[in-house]
């Protein structure tokens, strides 16, 4: 090589190594300028690099092919050079030259394959940060996962830019209905189809990403709220295009709307308020969209004192059991009792609702449970040695139950252990909101059955699928929900005397006994009557009573239910 030709080589090469080993970044452009110039030099008609991310995608051709230059002319490969990396993966240059054009000198060749090889290097090195940014900043499907939030919410907090964004975190409404009615992979793509329409709606506003199953969370710009919110609570989305398939999605979300100046002091500041508002929309009842405020810090403060105090208010026997009277309103005699928790702390009674939906969100209210029906079996065990009235009573199990496989054996092990005859314990379950549940729900019902312990199910008619509920699950007693009761000034043709009357024939007629809760007044009675229905439970005879309360209840044996 003459003095121009090697001088121009150096120029080159020296820009080249320049631009690879930038730190800061570099643009492909100016890659391409310097390779294209020694192209030139070597008489390179053109020069390709591909990379695959393994052998089998070697193998399959699905990887990327980079033209670094081509002058167009028909060219034949003259160099080719191939690299298996550590990490597995495959990078590759060659270089052709157009036909009848002057061959390589050894020395022109030498210098060619070490370009080569420090292309390959470049390639290599580059690809696998891109690997390694792909795995660290994306889940296995291709979704931006947690840490590409905390990122990006980083980055804004570095800029002071968080105040006037949004953060939102959502789950997804009764996806494992979605997976059943249309199956899993159909469920896939409707999550991907959900994804891209809010994607597409913050586009680089913000950033949209999922943390794992159905859920997800996001942070964009106020401006665009509203937008997100109809997305979020309830849209069609395409699922088989061919067929023009779709199905409604919603989602229960809680949102941060962050104030202007807002500093973030530990990473858990935003995913604590948007994760604690959206538990609320979950299970706060219609309200699929919470937006988080400063009371919900100090509900959240109150369920980890309640949550850190419970094992030992257990150990101490702080909970009480309590017993509300079920009456034959013909005879007005006591025909049962139901079970039900009061906690007494410090001298002071705890609504159950300050702390029943607590436990709920833990196996702690299996614990609770177990408890109630031990401390039920032993005063049972207890009237039967005394020779006292004894009645059948129902002891509350909730849903959380469902996941425990041995569920039988464990109710059994308790009653038995206590040595009480199994006609004197009703379990009561209440109606499940998933096909997943009922299917769970009917295997234990059968069960308790076939132990000869009676079942009741909860709050008829509040909860999933109810005339499957009763027409494939054996149940001895349905509690009707008090929000089927007639109110007091309502007339024998309202809609809801109507449902009333056909679930009370409809009970009959399977030969399920029939008990109607939450009984306040007379009319109640009256209508209770009129419809055949002769077992209740409410105020209007008796409150939750304490234990020797309802002892005295049970000697006296009988209720004056028609006295005013």
């Amino acid at each position: 090589m003459d003095k121009e030709k090697l001088f121009t080589y150096y120029q080159h090469t020296e820009r080249l190594l320049t631009i690879m080993t930038d730190m800061d970044g570099f643009k492909v452009e100016d890659i391409n300028t310097e390779l294209s110039g020694l192209c030139r030099l070597f008489r390179i008609s053109k020069g390709i690099t591909e990379f695959y991310s393994s052998l089998e995608h070697e193998r399959s051709h699905k990887g990327e092919v980079l033209i670094c230059y081509d002058d167009g002319r028909k060219c034949h490969e003259v160099l080719s050079k191939r690299i298996v990396t550590k990490a597995m993966t495959v990078v590759k240059a060659t270089v052709y030259m157009a036909d009848g054009e002057e061959p390589l000198s050894d020395e022109e060749r030498k210098k060619v394959q070490l370009l080569m090889k420090t292309v390959l290097s470049f390639v290599a090195r580059n690809r696998l940060q891109n690997i390694v940014e792909r795995l660290t900043f994306y889940d296995d499907n291709g979704y931006r996962n947690m840490r590409s939030f905390m990122r990006y919410i980083q980055q804004l907090n570095d800029k002071d830019k968080l105040g006037g964004n949004t953060a939102v975190h959502f789950n997804l409404r009764h996806f494992t209905l979605i997976n059943q009615e249309i199956g899993r992979n159909a469920g896939d793509v409707v999550i991907h189809n959900y994804f891209t329409m809010l994607e597409d709606i913050i586009g680089n506003q913000g950033i949209v990403c999922r943390i794992g199953g159905d859920n997800f969370v996001a942070i964009f710009d106020d401006s665009l709220l509203t937008d997100v919110l109809m997305v979020l609570q309830g849209v069609p989305v395409v699922y088989d295009a061919n067929n023009s398939k779709r199905i409604m999605v919603s989602a229960s979300t809680g949102v941060f709307l962050i104030p202007e100046g807002f500093k973030l002091e530990c990473p858990g500041d935003i995913m604590d308020k948007i994760i604690t508002s959206s538990q609320e929309a979950r299970t706060g009842g219609s309200d699929n969209i919470i937006f988080f405020d400063d009371d919900m810090v100090i509900g959240k403060e109150k369920v980890s004192r309640i949550q850190q105090v419970f094992p030992e208010a257990l150990e101490n026997g702080e909970f009480k059991v309590f017993y509300q009277p079920k009456i034959d309103i013909e005879t007005g005699n006591i025909i049962g009792a139901e079970a039900l928790c009061r906690w007494e702390r410090d001298g002071q009674l705890v609504p159950p609702m300050e702390f029943i939906p607590v436990l709920e969100q833990s196996t702690d209210i299996c614990k609770l449970d177990f408890y109630m029906l031990d401390h039920v079996c032993k005063d049972i065990r207890r009237w039967l040695s005394e020779k006292r009235p004894v009645v059948r009573v129902s002891v509350n199990l909730s849903r959380k139950h469902m996941m425990d496989v041995d569920l039988l054996e464990h109710i059994l092990r308790v009653i038995d252990s206590n040595n009480v005859p199994h006609q004197y314990i009703e379990i009561e379950l209440t109606e499940t909101t998933t096909d997943v549940e009922f299917r769970d729900l009917k295997r234990v019902v059968s069960g308790l059955q076939q132990a000869g312990i009676c079942t009741s199910v909860d709050d008829f008619g509040m909860g999933y699928s109810s005339l499957n509920l009763i027409r494939e699950i054996p149940w001895n007693v349905l509690k009707v929900d008090r929000s089927f009761l007639p109110a007091d000034d309502s007339n024998s043709h309202s809609s809801k005397n109507i449902m009333f009357k056909y679930v009370i024939a409809m009970a009959k007629e399977l030969g399920v006994e029939c008990i109607a809760e939450g009984v306040e007044t007379r009319n109640q009675v009256d209508v209770l009557r009129g419809n055949q229905c002769m077992l209740a439970q409410g105020f209007y005879f008796d409150k939750p009573l304490p234990l020797a309360d309802f002892e005295k209840r049970l000697d006296s044996k009988h209720y004056d239910i028609d006295e005013e």
